[in-house]
Parts: C-alpha cells; structure tokens; sequence
C-alpha cells in the first residue's frame, strides 16, 4: 500500500472526534505559522531599513572624505581640523576606498585591525568599477562573509573631489568609489531569537490548545453520543425510544433530532402496520381455511354416504345430490369472493394513485340507478318489508349522483348492502334507500331500523370474516365477506364506505364517491336514466 493509500485508510478509520482536533491543529498551526512568517519578515525588513539608512547617511559622508583624513579619523587623530571618530560614531563598520576600475586603495574597519582579524571575517565583496557602481544606483545589497555563514549589508556611492566642490566646479570629477559594509549579525540575532521564541511559545500553544480542544470536543460531540444510544437502543428493539432534546429547534442539533425522532415515528407506525398486517393475515388464513373446510367436509361426508351405499332410495341420491350442489355453489362463491378481495388488496399495496384497477371499467354513471334497483331487489328479497327512496340522510326526494364507477361493480355492493340489511333485521323491519350529493360527494346509502351495532362492532364489521351475530348459521349469516368486499371495491374506486349506527338505532351504510360535476358520456354508453321508485330503469 502506498503511504497517500496507507494515510487515507488510516483517515478513513478515525473516530469524528479524532479528525475534527487534528483539523483543528493543522489549521491553528498552519495560522500561527503564517503570522509568525509575516511577523518575522516584516521585522526582518523593518531592521534592514534602518540598517541602510545608516549606510546612507554613512556613505555620503565617507564619499567627500579623502582616505588619508577617514583613516586618521578612524584612528582617533585630530586631523584637518576635525575631531576623531571611531567606532563609537561609525558602529561596526567597514568603509572600503577603490579606484576606478575596482582596485581596492584602502580599508577602514572602525573596530580596529585587531578586532577585525581576530574571527578573520569580514564582507565577500565583488569587484566594482565605476560602471558597476553607477548601475547599483545606490541601492544597498546584501553579500557573503568571507568565512563562515554570516551576511553583511554593503552600499557603494561614487566618491568626490571635495575641494574642487568646495571651489564650486560645474563638474566635479569622479576619482572612484567608496564601499560602506556593515555585518547583519544583529538583524540575524534578533530575528532568529524571534523564530526560536515563536516556535517554543507555538509549541507550547498548539499543545495546550489540543488538550483543550480535545475536551471541547468531546463535550461538543456528547449529543452525537446520546443519539447514537438511542439508536443503539432502537436497534435492539425498543422503538417507543426517541432522541432527547438536545439543543435549539433551529441548531443543526435541534433539527437534526427532530428529523430523525420525525424518521422514528414513521418506522414505529411502519412496523406496527406490518405487525398487524402479518397479525390479519394469520387470521384470514385461518379463517378462510376454516371456511374452505366446512363445505368441503359436508361435501366429501355426503359422497362417502354414497360410496358405502348408504343412499338407496332414488329419493335420497338426489336429495344428497342437491346439498352437494349447494355446498358447491357456497364453495364457488367463497373462492371468488376471496380471489376478488386477493386483487384488490394487490392493487392497493402498489398505491400508484392510478384509478385504473383491473377488473374495474369506470365510466361516467348515475348512482340513482343503482338505488332504484336496490329498491326493486328489497321488494324481491322481502315483498312485505316496507321500503323506501329518498335522498341523503332521509331529507328531500333522491336525486341524481353523478360519479365516475363501474356499474357492474358498484351493483354487487349494493346487493350486498340490501342482503346483509334484508338478513341481519327481523322481518317487516322498514328499510330505507338514499341517493343524491353532499358537498363534493355522490352518495348512496341503504339504511335500516334494526337492532344496530355497538361501537366495536361498527369498527370491525369491515373485517373479514367477521359476523356482528355469531349465533347465526353460515348459511344465513354468510363467511363474513360481504362488507369487506364493499370496502374494497369502494375504496377501488377512490371512494369510502361509512357506518352510523347504535344499538336499537338501527345501522345506516353510507358509499361516498368524488362527485362528477361535468359527466361526458363516451361513445357507445348510454347516459344513465333517473328511475323513481317503484319502476324498473
């Protein structure tokens, strides 16, 4: 593995906590080093201006000096009326007289000879002519020590005929150069003790801002903890659990822990409906299995009478022969019933939010024909019980309920609904048929004045398999799939099935479909007739 691999792995396996202190460190490293450059350079050019200012002011003073008068000056001999001057007016200087073509003529050092030879050193300089030392312009530069690693600031300046500009010439001739070298030791000095000074203190800070920062992390990223055990505790199964309150709604932690305590909620509703879902189909398995037996049982009973001869009289075969017939026939029904429920439920677990089911062909419809039929089927079923067709809630005449339905379909809820009203109410019971709007609604209902339902039977007689009369024979009170597959196909058709009811109340089945407000009617489909009660449409 090659080290930039080596690092990034090594990157990748580091805790949040241990990534977020060392980026701390590098960029507060990185900061104190750039201020430590800036600070130390401006230092650095701050004492070379000061430095070249005296060899400015030095050099044009050495410029109008003969060398014999700057000697003896040096010297600390009065000379041409002048008071000595030594080391203590020129510091530590070296003042260099050369000729015109760069030959050095004579050399000053204002600490004395001794002093000068006693390291050996002294300024690496380069040979300047006149030409070379007119295209310095005066700038001061910085050359080599002649031993060692030291550097020294040099200034070379043309040098003058004093007398003759004294006298006052128009032109004062040029007779060489005089070269002023100073040491940098001081400039060096001061600035490396800076640096040494700056990486102790820096050292010493980065390592003391990294404790800190290791505690401010940690206190910081504490959230990050109690959030990782409450996951941890989900995990293990306890789905009641949510993150705590772990800062302000509007902080990254505030809604950071209201987006996943959000996410938790909706998996706590998740798995429950997938626990009650897995609980309903235990049951419809077990109920459709228990209702698959029973026919089949008196079926098989009944052919095993045969086989052993039992049946002898003809009179007897096709009695025998008429209860296998109805067995197989209730046998027919309840596989269809739950082959038709088995396809919607398969529709509704893809929810594309498409209308189109299969077996479902909408088309533009009026449900006040199918209640003029579910009026005519009461009258069939019952011809004694007392009927009647109204509007919505009992209020007014019925009136048209323009809705976009399969006819077919919604026909065989409506049977359903006048079935389970004509069986599960005692005789001569008056029933009651409403069609008309509310709001933005097509209704239709079938309403009795039964003995009703309590509130648990009102919230579950939707199930499957589920009777209100469990004392009732399964042959008049049927499996229990009727109202499911009322539900169902209601609900195929973006609609939804109420009850209201109450003990001695009676029980009033309420179907609520989007109302058509401009029905077009296709081609081919004739638009439905309002039927008034009492005549067949």
């Amino acid at each position: 593995m090659t080290p930039p691999r080596r690092v990034r792995a090594v990157w990748a396996r580091a805790s949040l906590r241990s990534r977020v202190l060392l980026l701390a460190v590098a960029l507060l490293a990185a900061g104190f080093t750039v201020f430590s450059l800036v600070t130390g350079n401006s230092l650095r050019s701050y004492m070379e201006d000061r430095v070249d200012a005296q060899l400015r002011s030095t050099a044009q003073v050495f410029s109008l000096l003969p060398p014999s008068v700057a000697e003896n000056g040096a010297g600390q001999q009065p000379a041409a009326g002048l008071t000595g001057f030594g080391a203590d007016v020129l510091g530590n200087r070296v003042i260099t007289y050369v000729s015109q073509d760069g030959t050095v003529e004579s050399s000053i050092d204002s600490v004395g000879e001794e002093n000068r030879t006693s390291d050996g050193r002294g300024p690496a300089l380069p040979r300047l002519d006149t030409d070379a030392v007119a295209a310095r312009e005066g700038r001061p530069f910085t050359v080599d020590s002649t031993e060692g690693d030291g550097r020294w600031r040099v200034m070379a300046v043309p040098r003058t005929d004093r007398a003759r500009l004294l006298e006052g010439a128009a032109t004062v001739p040029v007779s060489g150069s005089v070269i002023v070298s100073t040491p940098m030791t001081e400039v060096d000095d001061t600035v490396g003790r800076m640096w040494w000074n700056y990486q102790r203190t820096g050292l010493g800070l980065l390592a003391f801002l990294a404790v800190a920062g290791w505690f401010a992390v940690r206190s910081g990223l504490r959230p990050l903890s109690r959030i990782e055990q409450t996951a941890a505790e989900i995990a293990g199964g306890d789905l009641s659990r949510r993150v705590p309150e772990l800062a302000g709604p509007h902080t990254e932690l505030g809604r950071l822990a209201a987006a996943l305590n959000g996410m938790l909620g909706q998996l706590e509703i998740a798995f429950g409906a997938r626990a009650e879902s897995e609980a309903r189909m235990s049951r419809f398995v077990a109920d459709a299995s228990h209702e698959l037996r029973t026919p089949l049982a008196g079926i098989k009973g009944l052919t095993d009478l045969h086989h052993m001869g039992a049946l002898a009289d003809r009179e007897d075969i096709d009695a025998t022969m008429s209860r296998i017939a109805r067995e197989s026939e209730r046998l027919t029904r309840l596989v269809e019933d739950m082959l038709l429920l088995a396809r919607l439920d398969e529709h509704s677990l893809k929810a594309t939010g498409d209308l189109t089911v299969p077996g479902i062909d909408l088309a533009p419809s009026d449900l006040r024909t199918l209640a003029a039929d579910a009026l005519h089927d009461v009258r069939a079923l019952d011809p004694a019980r007392p009927v009647t067709l109204t509007g919505p809630a009992g209020e007014g005449p019925p009136a048209s309920a323009p809705a976009l339905a399969d006819e077919a379909r919604l026909r065989q809820v409506v049977t359903n609904l006048v079935g389970n009203a004509v069986t599960h109410t005692p005789p001569g019971t008056p029933i009651r048929i409403g069609v008309g709007t509310i709001g933005d609604h097509a209704v239709l209902e079938v309403a009795d004045q039964g003995p009703g339902l309590t509130p648990d039977q009102s919230s579950r007689i939707f199930e499957r398999f589920y009777r209100a009369d469990t004392s009732r024979a399964r042959t008049t009170g049927g499996a229990g799939l009727g109202l499911a597959i009322v539900r169902s196909l209601v609900s195929a058709h973006a609609g939804r099935v109420e009850v209201d009811s109450a003990p001695g109340r009676g029980a009033t089945f309420r179907i609520l479909l989007a109302r058509l407000h401009e029905p077009q009617t296709p081609a081919g489909i004739p638009v439905p007739r309002p039927v008034e009660a009492g005549s067949r449409g």
